[in-house]
């Protein structure tokens, strides 16, 4: 039964994978015509817009301030972050958005030692340390000219990083819906000033391909939520890796981009790291629920 629900939720977790590959093929095929602000905009309206029902549905009186002020300061994050994802896609090849990408987790992991005072262990601080190795080597800063697709790229996955801290404190006090509800209209409304700002009339053809990132992209979130539901993270989350593997097979069918060989061997290292922290929070779950059973032991 167990193997059953774990290879459910590996095929979610590859098919969450090329669903957000589609994404990045879609936003790359758009190009640069566009400000990446509006067109980050109007990718989160019309998610904005897919979410109608849900929105109607929820229960608005039970979101105290406090909730609303972490929402605030999540949409930001998050919206500068899609905002120079969007600037990036346009500008380097999909191998290394992807790679680079890759960093959001060791980010993640950083930013919980830091700000929720997580145990800092030698082994977790040393995946920590190898991820940024590997951004290091992709990036390769005094060897070459940091291209300003890459800069935005790794800021957006730090921004990331940050979003998924506050949703991490968040999921204490609130549902998923209400979570995803939540940054689709906060995201919106932090993109509006700037897309109103470097407005220029899209076409129905953008509008169109737009469209399909917010679906893909809903899509993508909803089968990697079913991927986490059926299998523990050590089984599907070294399959969200197969994204770099797709990002290299239509970046180079679709646009004729080589991936560079420091690209494969940094993001090996970074995949290797956050591989590594992963094993090393379901070993330390696992000993906390051993001990929790231990203690509420009668005997």
């Amino acid at each position: 039964m167990q193997q059953h629900s774990n290879l459910l939720g590996c095929l979610w977790m590859a098919a969450g994978g090329l669903l957000f590959v589609a994404v990045t093929v879609l936003v790359r095929y758009l190009g640069s015509d566009m400000p990446a602000v509006e067109a980050a905009f109007i990718r989160y309206l019309i998610g904005f817009c897919l979410l109608l029902p849900m929105i109607w549905r929820l229960h608005w009186r039970g979101i105290g301030p406090g909730r609303f002020k972490l929402y605030f300061l999540r949409g930001i994050l998050h919206g500068i972050a899609v905002m120079l994802w969007f600037f990036a896609m346009a500008r380097i090849p999909l191998s290394e958005v992807t790679a680079i990408g890759f960093s959001t987790p060791v980010f993640t992991a950083l930013g919980a030692i830091l700000i929720f005072n997580e145990q800092v262990r030698t082994r977790r601080m040393l995946a920590i340390l190898a991820g940024f190795v590997g951004t290091l080597i992709i990036l390769r800063p005094g060897f070459q000219t940091i291209e300003a697709g890459s800069l935005a790229q790794l800021i957006a996955a730090f921004c990331f990083a940050g979003s998924f801290l506050f949703t991490k404190q968040m999921t204490k006090s609130a549902g998923s819906v209400e979570i995803l509800v939540m940054l689709t209209i906060f995201c919106t409304l932090t993109l509006l000033p700037g897309a109103i700002y470097y407005w220029r009339e899209p076409t129905l053809l953008e509008v169109s391909w737009l469209a399909l990132v917010a679906v893909f992209a809903t899509a993508g979130h909803y089968a990697i939520t079913r991927a986490i539901a059926y299998a523990p993270l050590t089984v599907t989350q070294p399959l969200s890796f197969l994204q770099l593997v797709w990002a290299i097979i239509f970046g180079y069918w679709l646009f004729d981009e080589v991936p560079d060989s420091w690209v494969i061997v940094g993001a090996l290292i970074i995949v290797a790291a956050i591989s590594y922290l992963t094993h090393r929070e379901a070993v330390a779950a696992r000993r906390r629920k051993m001990l929790a059973a231990e203690s509420s032991s009668p005997v």
